[in-house]
């Protein structure tokens, strides 16, 4: 007897495909899958219109209005995160839109793969979504597969010793792994091989130019001085922690200029910060005061001055820059 299961419809790659579905639950790749649309449909038109909808913003109906007919056929990108919290009401609206889709839409569903939801994950897959698969990395192996790739696709060649020593040294955060190959790759002439990488991470995988960072915002000077003697002591570079320190400081001064009562998925795509970080910020800016930011950001040029040659004591010129930055975090 033949099957009445509905058939698979035939998936695509294209990332302006009417429905992409981003399934797993590592952060960095969740925002990636999202980039990459956003910018494949800006590169088509410049004018689409991106809106970013936690599950608790798709109300019954929310579907409908955003997808409806308009007098100007312009194109949009719908991202619902954690569709698989969706209710149920609304699970329904998204399983009769996908089955007759907008042509000039593409719809991202963003959903952790589990049990809870598997309903409207099966859905998607039988009406032919475009898959991107974004599993938390939780085995070395893995993590390890995903710095060798980082570096492919920067252009750059890294020895298999080196990559290992990155992940020993950072350890388990996708970003800041992204961010210390793009790092090492903006830095380093050649071939990165072991003894590049001890020069810049070798120690603490805690004592990294970010932790040193997110102390001083959050006015935790003491700590914040331990970690970054602890970094310097194993071999962190000075020009990371200046780095470091001045994204801590100007996410802090985005955010306090942000309009006030945002959504966290208007306020990311506004701000250029994944969803992830517009919480962290806005536990770190408590104590802030418009003036505080201004004296940080000058400490934090001071100090990126001093380590790039322009004094005589990097380390010092470093421990004042906290010092400053984490005052800063209590000038309210």
């Amino acid at each position: 007897m033949a099957s009445r299961e509905t058939p698979r419809k035939k998936q695509t790659d294209d990332p302006l495909a009417p429905l992409t579905l981003a399934v797993g639950q590592e952060e960095l790749l969740l925002d990636r899958a999202v980039r990459q649309i956003v910018e494949a449909a800006r590169a088509d038109d410049a004018d689409t219109d991106v809106r970013d909808l936690a599950s608790s913003d798709l109300q019954p109906g929310t579907l409908a209005e955003l997808t409806s007919p308009s007098l100007f056929a312009e194109r949009k990108v719908l991202v619902v995160r954690n569709a698989h919290d969706l209710s149920a009401d609304s699970v329904k609206d998204v399983k009769a839109y996908i089955a007759s889709p907008v042509e000039e839409i593409t719809l991202v569903l963003l959903h952790a793969g589990g049990a809870k939801g598997k309903g409207l994950l099966d859905a998607a897959r039988k009406a032919g979504a475009r898959e991107v698969a974004c599993p938390k990395m939780t085995k070395p192996a893995d993590r390890l597969a995903f710095v060798r790739s980082e570096f492919r696709g920067l252009g750059r060649s890294a020895s298999p010793e080196a990559c290992q020593a990155l992940v020993d040294a950072i350890g388990s955060d996708l970003r800041e792994l992204a961010s210390a190959c793009t790092q090492l790759t903006a830095d380093v002439e050649g071939t990165i091989d072991e003894a590049v990488v001890a020069r810049y991470y070798t120690g603490r995988a805690e004592a990294s130019s970010f932790t040193v960072a997110d102390r001083a915002v959050e006015g935790r000077a003491a700590e914040a001085l331990e970690t970054l003697r602890w970094a310097l002591a194993t071999g962190v570079a000075p020009v990371l922690v200046t780095s470091a320190l001045a994204q801590g400081v100007r996410a802090i001064g985005k955010l306090a200029s942000a309009p006030r009562g945002a959504r966290p998925g208007d306020l990311a795509r506004e701000l250029g910060m994944p969803p992830w970080k517009i919480d962290r910020v806005r536990q770190q800016m408590r104590g802030w005061s418009g003036d505080g930011v201004s004296t940080a950001l000058r400490a934090v040029a001071a100090a990126d001055a001093a380590v790039k040659g322009g004094g005589d004591d990097p380390e010092y010129a470093l421990e004042q820059a906290v010092i400053t930055i984490a005052r800063a975090a209590r000038s309210r």
